[in-house]
């Protein structure tokens, strides 16, 4: 991709348009969830994971198979369920026919993974795979696996049944870069999916980007520079949810138990870059970190009982911050 563009500002303009191509292309597919789309892209290209939260029926893994199609990236799905071991999830060593052992690679080792309903299975499964997500490799018997490149994994949870659940504790939750809901369609687009998924129709999808180009914009989105100003703001702006810190408003004083750590300062950062470039900007402003901020914060902060009790939730605590 380097010899593909000239110079940084053409490779930006390069991933606005490829963006553009991506978001049209799904569009085939995937009716209304804009946000939902434009949020996943951009913690592809942010590098960064993400959880989808919403009810069945939403689309969730059509969404993501889509993405993986038009992407032309290798995609696996893993259905949690309370007996899943790690290694259904990394894989093991197995004998071969010369009475060797050989490691056969779980279906992690994939470009996009879906964790389908990550808290039906019980924390030493989901570590397993956090681990993976932050490592981006697998050990196994002492040995150490890399992950293929790009690797990006979405995991599904389901806010409304909670028997026989285990959530994900703060500390892993962590590890996403965003949080992003999935609400129902509105009155037109549930007639126009009803229409399209009960028809004979079958939309023809092509391919937009290779894996090459994605780490290849993966990187460029790290050069995209950024104004100490925004920096600041996107660094006050996680400062300012802890409850301890010297930033923290009265609000946040009154209703929050524990705050985001430093790595929400980080997907503020990228995220806001990632933002602007496929808004087609070179440089984040401070509207890119508050476009992302809801994703970024909304699953780092803990609320406390008198929060709950109040009926305070984690967005009306961001946008009032905001």
């Amino acid at each position: 991709m380097s010899n593909q563009y000239a110079n940084d500002v053409e490779a930006v303009n390069g991933l606005a348009d490829s963006y553009g191509r991506l978001k049209s292309e799904i569009a085939k597919v995937i009716i209304g969830q804009d946000d939902v789309v434009k949020n996943v892209l951009i913690s592809l290209f942010s590098n960064g994971h993400s959880l989808l939260v919403g009810v069945p029926g939403l689309a969730k893994t059509l969404l993501v198979s889509t993405i993986a199609e038009v992407l032309d990236l290798e995609f696996k799905r893993i259905q949690f369920t309370p007996d899943l071991m790690p290694s259904d999830i990394m894989g093991s060593e197995i004998l071969d026919d010369n009475r060797q052992f050989k490691f056969n690679g779980g279906p992690v080792f994939s470009n996009i993974v879906l964790a389908d309903e990550i808290n039906r299975t019980p924390p030493k499964t989901q570590a397993a795979l956090l681990e993976a997500m932050q490592e981006r490799s697998v050990t196994v018997s002492g040995t150490k696996h890399l992950l293929p490149s790009p690797f990006l994994v979405l995991a599904t949870q389901n806010p409304i049944e909670q028997e026989g659940t285990y959530p994900l504790p703060e500390a892993q939750l962590d590890r996403f870069m965003f949080n992003i809901p999935l609400d129902y369609p509105s009155y037109q687009e549930e007639l126009e999916v009803v229409k399209n998924t009960t028809s004979d129709q079958k939309a023809e999808l092509n391919h937009v980007l290779t894996s090459a180009d994605i780490l290849a914009f993966q990187q460029l989105v790290r050069k995209i520079p950024i104004a100490d100003n925004v920096l600041e703001y996107a660094v006050s702006l996680a400062s300012k949810t802890r409850p301890n810190g010297s930033l923290a408003t009265d609000e946040v004083k009154q209703y929050l138990s524990w705050g985001a750590g430093p790595r929400a300062s980080q997907y503020l950062v990228l995220g806001a870059k990632c933002h602007a470039a496929v808004s087609g900007k070179y440089s984040p402003d401070i509207e890119d970190v508050q476009a992302i901020a809801l994703y970024v914060l909304r699953h780092r902060i803990v609320r406390n009982y008198k929060a709950e009790a109040e009926g305070i939730t984690e967005d009306i605590l961001i946008q009032n911050l905001l």
